[in-house]
């Protein structure tokens, strides 16, 4: 037994030093002279796979700098040559003299601040456009948040984070004939794309406000509506962590925040850092975490900022907000927030259910920019659901450019087919490069989709999470009778659902709707907050802006808080049945409130300056002198697409989808007028001296948030403020789609009105038939067609009895003569 213990130990001596010197040797392989950093970041995750071709392009530059094997200074500079702490983390290498590279440590590369140094090396094309994209200058938020206090600015798109040009044409990213096509939307509607923007106007102090209340838009604007730009890393908050530029899309961050990565240096129970020390975007870029591993960029990371607003994120996923706190969490916890909300699970976007990713649909223009300045997210968006799915009558391949995107007219679009393209731009082809098979489909503006193939008649979508999606176009489901009977009836019978109104009018199955937004900013008890467009001003020579310097110094936010505390409410909340209205591209789909701004001001020493106030604009929308309300409905959609369409019921015959409001506007009381819940006689007169108002009045509101026109036209607040197409639906238009009172054309026979309908409801009574649905609908498709026949037939009749009348007279005539 002590023989074996000896041989025992005596080996597992030797199998220790083995393991330990193979676990030295494995570091030193990669802490070399010219690369330090791992010596203390060991076992960091690779940016990228070693053997995938951005790892190769990285490393080819670090053998350029003399530096072979160190990929870390090319993302992040730095000193490698260093063990120090703060020495590795602010130096500067030769390379970075000899050629146009970085100076400076980057702790973020993806910073817009510095990524011309760092992701620019291989990606300048891309880094040269960055800052026109709407998630830099956010410009659509500031015009639809100005617009609810009065429009100062009007209909101008040209407020912006910062001050910022379109780029060169030269650098502008594109085919001709997408440029050829964008300078007709241009011209078309040039406030929505100017060619500079300026930086939108200071936060006000105190007492500025107090002489001009109105001056409280641009607290609210740089406190609150500017937090999500890319041009800082913004609220951390649970699901609001993220990196910025680059990074913010690129690099993951979980909802929680925190790191699950190797890195020794990094903590993982602190929030604020990156998931994984891994870039995400196309199908080639496998990200591994823990024994989970995936390609593109998931749906989460686009929803830490498409979650306000539109919300067009978190309804992609299926939730929709709510001021409840069910169902409960167990351990006397109730259900947390995330983005600061609390959530209803909806069903999610059929896109969702099928494994698409946001980048399976939105194209590298959508998200990036072209170059061009663009005010809001349909003036910056090339894509439209025609593209792939075609029409009843035409592949995508037969259609002419511009369909379902006629921002420029006519409506439908005319023009040559746009064909296939059967090569890509140099810029989409950093990505993954598919097979073209028999071409790649062309957006409605005239670029190639490099993850969209034609594939005989079918269309096949690569997406970036590895699956390959075959989709068949509607005409080739018409040809082969794969159309259920009511999507037949809805896009081949009535052709005017599929030439005026987007797919979406119908196919999204539900919208966040949150009437009446409630805005108070108040400038009492010294109250301050802090301007996100001013913390991304201020940043250093190594990207960091003010609020990642804040965890470093703390007084480094001291000169970016402003005056003022704001608070928002809501109404009420729904997400049934959209009303519908006329979008920037003359077609119907759905609309959900967009800033039905109520604004109240307090000021410096608690005086109210504003209460429930709702401005009104001189001149727009239908008004005169006196103003519109300020008050917006925005068309949009709402990314809650399911196969199944609208009922046509949900229509036709109901009020709120012809902007009427719920119910007709008639269950809401007006709310320009306040209520108390107090002890009142018979009259309301209320008993109690001391009795206090419940509900605010609203002054300038006097119908329901919901209803934004009358029966006969008259428009009652804004609908859309971005493009000179969007408008609530005119009195025609209202006309066809009305079809309420249907039922009591019929039934107001019944039973006994009329003698053939009385002998009809009886021989059902005596007969015993049940009148469910389907035979219902039964009784009405052999009713239309005998009463088309009886009248067809009487007309022929009518018109050979004219015939026959003439032919005889014409006879009688002649033996007359």
């Amino acid at each position: 037994m002590q023989r074996l213990c000896a041989f025992l130990s005596h080996h597992l001596f030797f199998l220790g030093v083995l393991i330990f010197t193979s676990t030295f040797v494995a570091r030193e392989i990669r802490a070399t002279p010219t690369n330090q950093c791992v010596t203390c970041h060991q076992n960091i995750e690779d940016i990228r796979d070693r053997s995938s071709d951005m790892m190769k392009a990285i490393l080819q530059k670090a053998t350029e700098a003399g530096h072979a094997g160190n990929d870390c200074i090319i993302c992040h500079g730095g000193d490698p040559n260093t063990k120090e702490h703060v020495k590795a983390h602010r130096g500067t290498v030769d390379y970075f003299k000899k050629h146009d590279g970085p100076k400076d440590f980057y702790p973020d590369p993806g910073s817009p601040w510095i990524n011309n140094h760092t992701c620019g090396l291989c990606h300048m094309d891309l880094v040269n456009t960055q800052r026109q994209s709407l998630m830099f200058t956010e410009a659509g938020k500031i015009q639809g948040t100005q617009w609810g206090f009065g429009a100062p600015n009007g209909y101008q798109h040209n407020w912006a984070n910062y001050d910022i040009e379109q780029t060169p044409d030269e650098q502008k990213l594109g085919t001709e004939d997408y440029h050829t096509y964008m300078k007709r939307l241009e011209k078309a509607e040039p406030q929505v794309f100017p060619k500079k923007m300026v930086q939108t106007p200071p936060a006000p102090t105190a007492e500025a406000v107090h002489e001009k209340p109105s001056l409280a838009m641009h607290t609210y604007i740089r406190m609150e509506c500017q937090r999500c730009h890319t041009g800082v890393k913004g609220q951390e908050r649970e699901g609001q962590y993220r990196g910025m530029g680059c990074t913010s899309c690129h690099v993951p961050y979980s909802t929680g925040g925190l790191y699950e990565g190797r890195d020794p240096m990094i903590p993982k129970d602190e929030p604020g850092h990156m998931l994984t020390h891994q870039i995400q975007g196309t199908r080639e870029a496998q990200v591994h975490v823990g024994e989970q591993s995936y390609s593109g960029i998931p749906v989460r990371s686009c929803v830490t900022c498409h979650n306000r607003g539109r919300r067009i994120g978190t309804s992609y996923m299926g939730l929709m907000e709510t001021a409840y706190s069910s169902p409960f969490m167990g351990g006397g916890d109730v259900q947390p927030k995330t983005f600061g909300k609390k959530y209803l699970h909806l069903h999610a976007d059929l896109h969702k259910d099928k494994g698409m990713l946001c980048q399976d649909c939105h194209t590298s223009i959508d998200v990036h920019s072209d170059g061009r300045l663009a005010g809001s997210t349909l003036a910056a968006v090339e894509i439209e659901c025609q593209d792939c799915h075609g029409t009843p009558t035409a592949y995508p391949w037969e259609l002419p450019l511009g369909t379902g995107d006629e921002i420029s007219g006519p409506v439908p679009a005319v023009g040559e087919a746009r064909g296939v393209s059967g090569s890509l731009p140099e810029y989409l082809k950093k990505g993954t490069v598919f097979d073209k098979e028999d071409g790649y489909l062309i957006s409605a503006r005239g670029n190639p989709m490099p993850h969209l193939v034609r594939r005989g008649d079918d269309v096949v979508l690569h997406s970036a999470g590895g699956q390959d999606l075959l989709l068949k176009p509607l005409k080739k489901l018409l040809e082969t009778d794969a159309l259920s009977e009511e999507a037949r009836v809805a896009m081949v019978g009535v052709q005017g659902h599929m030439n005026q109104m987007e797919c979406y009018a119908c196919h999204d199955a539900w919208a966040p709707q949150c009437y009446g937004c409630h805005i108070q900013v108040d400038y009492s008890k010294e109250q301050q907050g802090l301007d996100w467009i001013s913390i991304g001003e201020d940043h250093d020579a190594m990207g960091r802006t003010a609020e990642v310097q804040a965890k470093i110094d703390v007084n480094a936010l001291d000169e970016h808080k402003i005056d003022g505390h704001v608070q928002e409410e809501r109404s009420y909340l729904r997400f049934e049945d959209p009303p519908l209205a006329v979008n920037g591209e003359h077609r119907v789909a759905p609309s959900i409130p967009g800033c039905q701004t109520s604004i109240t001001v307090i000021g410096k020493n608690g005086e109210t300056l504003l209460k429930n106030h709702i401005f009104k604009i001189p001149n727009v929308e239908g008004a005169g002198p006196e103003g519109q309300k300020g008050i917006d409905m925005a068309v949009s959609h709402t990314h809650t697409v399911s196969l199944k369409g609208r009922s046509c019921e949900s229509c036709h015959a109901n009020e709120k989808a012809m902007g009427y409001g719920i119910a007709g506007g008639e269950l809401f009381e007006d709310p320009s007028k306040g209520y108390g819940i107090e002890l009142t006689d018979s009259q309301g007169n209320p008993i109690p001296k001391q009795a206090r108002e419940q509900i605010q009045p609203m002054d300038g509101l006097d119908h329901d948030w919901s209803r934004f026109v009358t029966e006969t036209g008259e428009q009652l607040q804004t609908v859309g403020h971005h493009f000179t197409g969007s408008r609530p639906l005119n009195n025609a238009e209202r006309s066809r789609l009305d079809r309420r009172g249907v039922c009591i054309s019929c039934h107001q026979e019944m039973p006994d009105h009329d003698l053939a309908v009385s002998m009809m409801v009886h021989i059902k009574e005596v007969g015993g038939f049940k009148i469910d649905n389907t035979y219902h609908k039964n009784i009405l498709n052999k009713t239309i067609r005998l009463t088309a026949w009886v009248q067809v037939l009487g007309i022929l009749i009518l018109v050979c009895f004219i015939i026959w009348a003439l032919l005889r007279f014409r006879r009688s005539y002649r033996l007359t003569d």
